[in-house]
């Protein structure tokens, strides 16, 4: 019997603006402090793209070229290109098709995904059907957030926690039986309203009153989030180990969404993982929405061994919560 097609990462990319917002910068502009914000969330500090002619679909080409130079590919071989975005450029075109455009992927289409901070984990598993469908050979999959454009800098509870910045990753046909092997997804309509932007959309569309209001930032009940987030991650990280008949020591890493320490490290002591097996990188980027997790593969991409269990986890708005297990394949 002939084994079932897989999909694995090749590639990996980022881009991340100069421009770095510390928690000293925002203590002079909202009531907070260093120590608070650390203790609390883990921050130190987040990259800004200050440029106002540069938003979502820039730093997306940016990691995305990052990842065609990685592989040794001329752009015109990608069938697919999947943009995982709260914050597109416009509303439409998609940010994808930007993306296309911008780094000469000629031959292939794409189209934006909203998932909020599941975002990347929905796309990845999407593009990994189209490989495992063998209708498709080379899916690029980026993670892309300028959260900085919908974060109001007069409210602490949420300008102290977002940066911006973008992952990128390839994937591909396996020829080793590395690759993605299961994934678990979740969405819960937030009718609460927990994490939400009011306004911009066709039940709130733009006038002189939603701007007044500042409708068009990000407003969290954060306790709230919290308290789902830990619950809902451990959950299907726990579920994917026991579907594939693993334990937590077969498991070599953990790339959570980096939302908030505590939330990262709530979710290690339910599962039992060990810190030293999750990567955390929330001190230098804060919390990046859908490029996280790419972010994270990034940084861990030269501890990463070939063959290692990876688990990506992430809960975000919507709600929107995931877990996905891989075999590491790049060699």
């Amino acid at each position: 019997m002939t084994e079932a097609r897989r999909a694995k990462i090749t590639a990996v990319g980022h881009y991340l603006p100069e421009d770095r917002l510390t928690n000293s910068d925002l203590e002079e502009m909202v009531d907070t402090s260093d120590e608070w914000i650390r203790t609390r969330t883990g921050i130190k500090e987040r990259r800004i793209l200050k440029d106002e002619d540069k938003a979502t679909a820039f730093m997306g080409a940016r990691a995305a070229e990052e990842v065609i130079h990685q592989r040794g590919i001329n752009p015109a071989e990608l069938d697919a290109i999947i943009v995982a975005t709260v914050t597109p450029d416009y509303l439409f075109p998609a940010t994808a098709c930007l993306v296309q455009k911008e780094i000469g992927a000629e031959n292939a289409f794409g189209f934006d995904l909203s998932a909020a901070c599941s975002g990347f984990l929905f796309a990845l598993s999407n593009g990994a059907n189209q490989i495992e469908s063998g209708r498709a050979e080379k899916v690029l999959v980026i993670g892309t957030d300028k959260m900085s454009s919908i974060i109001d800098y007069t409210d602490r509870s949420t300008c102290i926690l977002f940066g911006d910045g973008a992952g990128a990753v390839l994937l591909e046909a396996s020829d080793d039986k590395t690759g993605i092997i299961d994934y678990i997804h979740h969405s819960e309509g937030d009718t609460g309203k927990t994490l939400y932007q009011p306004a911009g959309g066709s039940l709130n569309p733009s006038d002189e009153e939603t701007v007044a209001q500042r409708l068009h930032y990000v407003k969290q009940d954060g306790r709230t989030v919290l308290r789902k987030a830990i619950v809902g991650m451990a959950d299907v990280i726990e579920r994917v180990i026991k579907r594939n008949s693993l334990s937590i020591d077969d498991i070599d890493w953990l790339a959570p969404h980096q939302a908030n320490l505590r939330i990262i490290e709530a979710t290690a002591r339910r599962t039992g993982l060990s810190r030293e097996n999750i990567m955390v990188n929330i001190q230098k980027y804060g919390n990046t929405t859908a490029a996280t997790i790419p972010l994270c593969l990034y940084d861990w991409k030269d501890k990463l061994m070939h063959n290692d269990n990876v688990i990506l986890a992430a809960f975000g708005g919507g709600y929107t919560w995931g877990s996905l297990l891989l075999k590491w394949g790049i060699k």
